[in-house]
């Protein structure tokens, strides 16, 4: 994997001070936010100066149960070649649901929600990171994210989840230390378990970011200082690899930039003691290896997987002795040739022994929630997978922004915490895609929109919904002042048809003409 070095997330709020930060590699941008044929003026004089731009994806659901979009891929694939990109990444999420899967109202989540890590989950989320793998022109990385909340009957942890994504996908990871933290705070994961299941040597780079505690809750708000548990995850992360690239993360309340550069000064602090704890580890390690294990191909055990090893090693025989999905990959990454049982199975067209041996375990109770409520087990294939999914996933998003019942088995109080911070984050996208509406709608803007958004879900995108909240407003007769409607009515006007309205006077009158006519 290419060494990135340490990076920022380029925003235009802080474009300027990004250009003139010591130490900067490389940086990386929303890919949505990023038009090909006409580059922000300050991603091209990074890229003249050398400094790498990854564009990173928000809106290509993944985890989702429908297929990735061609149109979305394609846009993707045209932003990495416009920035000369060595990868792009994206994140183990969905981010829609409903629609003709699932015969129900198509929805939009307006952010990231977590995927259950269950089988059927598995199943599907790699057959859309192959599908996205081959239309991108570069590699791609996925990234583990933050939740507020859990899914009931779960089947795998974080870490084994992201193993057997990323050995049977070949997928890159972005992993987010943040968002390692936000599910020790949440949903009382042990990050540096998580760390040891993981396939350090797949990892393309790592996020860092800040964030906030409320009532018990941490919200992964890119709008705060990055906090020293985060900081700790780090060093332990870099206690047992080294990563190809860190980059800070920041999208909202900007602070200056010399509080950006310390920021950056305690990454590297922090990757620089987790790399001193690993020399130490590497020399006891070496000073206390058997002849045995010297004997052992290089690469194979801890030296593949560093203090993660013997965790590895365990995972890598079921309860009958045949390897898991883990061991042949492993043994491929370091060229060691396959096992006559393996060579035999890649004949016969089989899949490897841990995809068959993963799915020898015990069902949980609660799995019904999100796999046995909908179908049996995953034998009939993905598309069955797919569909029982679509269907969980529907259910989830629905109670979350359009206000049906929680599905059974989650934790409605957390859900009722997510759903606020969906409608949240809804109102303030809207203010950025429309500045118009605050400004006219002044102190009741927020008010207003929440309230339009209990009952009324997002079902495209933030402009759309822009737009269907003036529309709304207008149809209740609001605002209430008669000055404050008319500005509202002429920027709905403005934004509603095919394109803008010619503000020419010949047109105006001619349009004040059709509306006097209207009414006789």
């Amino acid at each position: 994997m290419e060494r990135l070095g340490t990076g920022i997330g380029w925003r235009p709020e802080i474009a300027d001070a990004v250009e003139r930060m010591p130490g900067i590699d490389w940086v990386e941008a929303v890919a949505e936010n990023v038009c090909p044929g006409h580059l922000p003026d300050s991603l091209r004089r990074l890229r003249e100066r050398g400094i790498t731009v990854v564009p990173h994806g928000v809106s290509l659901g993944l985890g989702g149960a429908d297929r990735p979009d061609a149109g979305r891929l394609t846009a993707l694939a045209e932003r990495a070649q416009a920035l000369g990109s060595p990868l792009v990444t994206e994140h183990i999420a969905f981010v829609r649901a409903g629609g003709s899967l699932t015969a129900s109202p198509h929805l939009e989540a307006g952010h990231l929600l977590p995927v259950p890590r269950t089988r059927d989950a598995l199943d599907v989320l790699c057959e859309n990171v192959r599908i996205a793998q081959d239309a991108l022109p570069v590699p791609l990385a996925v990234e583990n994210i933050a939740a507020l909340i859990s899914w009931p009957g779960e089947e795998m942890t974080e870490g084994q989840f992201l193993y057997d994504l990323a050995d049977r996908t070949g997928v890159r990871l972005l992993i987010d230390v943040a968002n390692l933290h936000t599910n020790h705070v949440n949903r009382a994961e042990d990050p540096a378990k998580a760390l040891a299941e993981l396939p350090l040597e797949a990892i393309a780079y790592v996020h860092v970011a800040g964030g906030f505690e409320r009532d018990g809750v941490w919200h992964d708000s890119h709008a705060h200082p990055v906090p020293r548990p985060v900081l700790d995850i780090l060093t332990d992360l870099a206690s047992r690899v080294s990563p190809p690239g860190v980059l800070l993360e920041r999208d909202e309340n900007f602070p200056e930039p010399a509080e950006l550069e310390r920021e950056l000064g305690a990454i590297r602090r922090a990757l620089e003691a987790g790399a001193v704890e690993r020399v130490k580890t590497e020399l006891r390690s070496a000073a206390g290896a058997t002849p045995a294990r010297r004997r052992e191909p290089a690469g194979v055990g801890a030296g593949l997987y560093g203090e993660a090893g013997a965790g590895r090693r365990e995972r890598t025989r079921g309860g009958d002795g045949e390897p898991l999905v883990a061991a042949p990959a492993a043994r491929r990454l370091v060229g060691v040739p396959p096992t006559r049982r393996e060579a035999a199975r890649g004949a016969r067209g089989e899949a490897p022994a841990g995809a068959a041996a993963a799915r020898r375990g015990d069902e949980t109770g609660a799995a019904g929630a999100t796999r046995g409520a909908f179908g049996p087990p995953p034998q009939e294939g993905v598309d069955d997978a797919r569909e029982r999914l679509g269907l969980a996933q529907a259910a989830l998003l629905s109670a979350l922004v359009a206000g049906t019942p929680v599905p059974e088995g989650f934790d409605r109080v957390r859900v009722g915490v997510q759903a606020r911070a969906l409608a949240a984050k809804r109102a303030d996208v809207v203010a950025k895609v429309a500045p118009e509406l605050p400004v006219i709608l002044g102190d009741e803007y927020r008010t207003a929109f929440l309230c339009y958004a209990q009952t009324r879900p997002m079902t495209d995108g933030y402009r759309r919904d822009a737009l269907t909240f003036a529309e709304h407003l207008l149809s209740t007769g609001r605002p209430g002042d008669a000055r404050g409607r008319r500005e509202l009515r002429e920027w709905w006007l403005e934004r509603s048809g095919p394109a803008p309205r010619s503000r020419r006077p010949v047109h105006r009158l001619a349009r004040a003409t059709r509306r006097a006519l209207s009414r006789r």
